[in-house]
């Protein structure tokens, strides 16, 4: 049996990952997702990974697809979870440069620090079974909100964000690529990752039945399952 390496990766913002602050770096904010691409190849040339599969949940399934896309020669297949293709990009560009000004920056914090206290209630929506939300599952993801400047840095990634417009490039992908989703997400509906394994050629799918927005959290054997099936088939 091939046995693999697995690393598990949070983008530059979330879980404990340092916050930089304004100041902190020139060029481009290492919250943009052009950085947040960068970032994961540079930890695959230090980690001396040439090839990898990758795997995203989420927002971080269009890191793995624009990563997919700037840098194919380094990706032996790509994994997207309940991927946020169709709704994902972030504020408009023309409302960027007002969430960017200072008064903005000042107050942005303030509404960032609304997940706090709404976060609970998300990430229900987020299981198909919420009596899986235990309070044990709330404290470890109230975690990150315990780190150093995690309300500026949330809202630095925010207005760092652009449309990236992935979802007009999907016939460019060439790699062996698997759409996950739950049966029941409400939060990138389970239509929308059967549109994109439709549009992207050769793509598969798996539907995680009983299964939210999270299928590995609350299934994780079919998850598995689904991905090694993937894996084993090339």
């Amino acid at each position: 049996m091939c046995k693999y390496t697995t690393f598990f990766i949070n983008c530059k913002g979330f879980g404990l990952t340092s916050r930089p602050m304004p100041g902190a770096w020139k060029g481009e904010s290492p919250y943009s997702p052009r950085s947040q691409t960068k970032i994961l190849i540079s930890l695959m040339d230090t980690l001396g990974i040439d090839k990898a599969y990758l795997i995203g949940n989420s927002a971080g399934g269009t890191v793995a697809m624009n990563t997919a896309l700037e840098y194919p020669e380094r990706v032996l297949g790509l994994i997207l979870v309940d991927a946020a293709i169709y709704s994902g990009g972030g504020a408009p560009p023309w409302v960027l440069p007002l969430l960017r000004s200072p008064q903005a920056r000042h107050v942005g914090p303030l509404v960032a620090r609304q997940i706090a206290v709404k976060g609970d209630d998300f990430i229900k929506t987020a299981y198909h079974d919420s009596s899986l939300v235990t309070q044990y599952v709330l404290d470890g993801y109230r975690i990150p909100l315990q780190t150093q400047n995690w309300d500026r840095a949330l809202w630095e990634f925010t207005i760092a964000s652009y449309p990236l417009h992935l979802e007009k490039r999907l016939k460019e992908l060439t790699m062996p690529v698997l759409v996950i989703t739950g049966d029941d997400d409400r939060i990138v509906p389970t239509k929308d990752s059967i549109r994109l394994a439709q549009e992207i050629p050769g793509a598969k799918l798996a539907i995680i039945s009983n299964a939210g927005h999270l299928p590995h959290e609350e299934q994780p054997e079919a998850f598995m399952t689904a991905i090694l099936d993937f894996i084993a088939d090339k």
